[in-house]
């Protein structure tokens, strides 16, 4: 399109970085990315703030309680991280049927996995990272703290999602969440500052533990507790027998190049 007939005032051009650059589906996330550049952290280090930051102010599309998967190029080797969580021991198709499900249900506490995330990014810090992971993950805490303003595309997903949850979900196992994301009763609008101190100090924990306490601490035991009250067969022995695994990346030839992928289950 020709800049003469470009429809907005404003135009998104290419950008053009001397020594790197970061680029997200969300201006608050990059920022986070480049500000660990800027302090001399690399690549892997910008990944991280940049996914953590994700969690906080695109919250209709990421979540701590997520899975990662990463292909890292360093010193010319490729390493693959599968930071999937896998179903509970206990679960089984006979056990969800029992429940009244013909089908595994897609939203609460029965479908729910290990969350991998914050596994990834203590594994990446540990292994790559230059700067500690207070450090990388304080741009998230910083926003989850202080706030900051939704986009307009934000407030249109986080709208649609609350709608949906309010005419579908009213019972005891979703009170949490309305809590969390609907606290006046209703979905955060475009322009209006968002934060969650429970999510920050989430955050600062995963940092200061190196992710231990999600899995094996004081964070682990109140995601076993709130499993246990709502009757879902995610369990604290679940958290704490999981690690990420280093995996051995695929590739196959296309049309002159090798196409690099994680093996299933990615």
């Amino acid at each position: 399109m020709s800049l003469h007939t470009y429809p907005y005032p404003s135009q998104r051009m290419a950008a053009v970085a001397r020594n790197g650059m970061v680029a997200t589906s969300q201006p608050l996330a990059a920022q986070a990315g480049l500000e660990m550049l800027k302090k001399g952290g690399n690549a892997i280090d910008a990944a991280i703030a940049t996914a953590a930051c994700l969690t906080v102010v695109e919250p209709t599309s990421n979540g701590i309680g997520g899975d990662a998967f990463a292909l890292v190029w360093v010193k010319d080797k490729l390493y693959g991280l599968n930071a999937s969580g896998p179903a509970p021991q206990s679960i089984s198709i006979e056990k969800v049927k029992e429940l009244g499900h013909e089908k595994m249900p897609s939203h609460g506490w029965i479908p729910v996995t290990v969350p991998g995330a914050p596994s990834a990014w203590a594994e990446l810090s540990k292994k790559f990272g230059r700067l500690p992971l207070t450090e990388v993950l304080q741009p998230a805490i910083d926003y989850a703290r202080n706030g900051y303003p939704l986009t307009p595309i934000l407030a249109k997903y986080w709208k649609g999602a609350y709608n949906a949850y309010k005419s579908r979900f009213q019972g005891k196992e979703f009170a949490e969440w309305f809590r969390v994301f609907a606290p006046e009763g209703r979905a955060p609008e475009a322009g209006e500052m968002w934060k969650s101190a429970d999510h920050a100090d989430t955050l600062q924990e995963i940092a200061e533990t190196n992710g231990e306490s999600f899995y094996r601490g004081a964070l682990a035991e109140k995601i076993a507790t709130a499993a246990t009250t709502a009757g879902a067969f995610l369990s604290k022995s679940d958290l704490e027998n999981y690690y990420p695994q280093w995996v051995e990346p695929i590739s196959v030839a296309y049309r002159g190049h090798e196409i690099w992928e994680i093996p299933p289950n990615g």
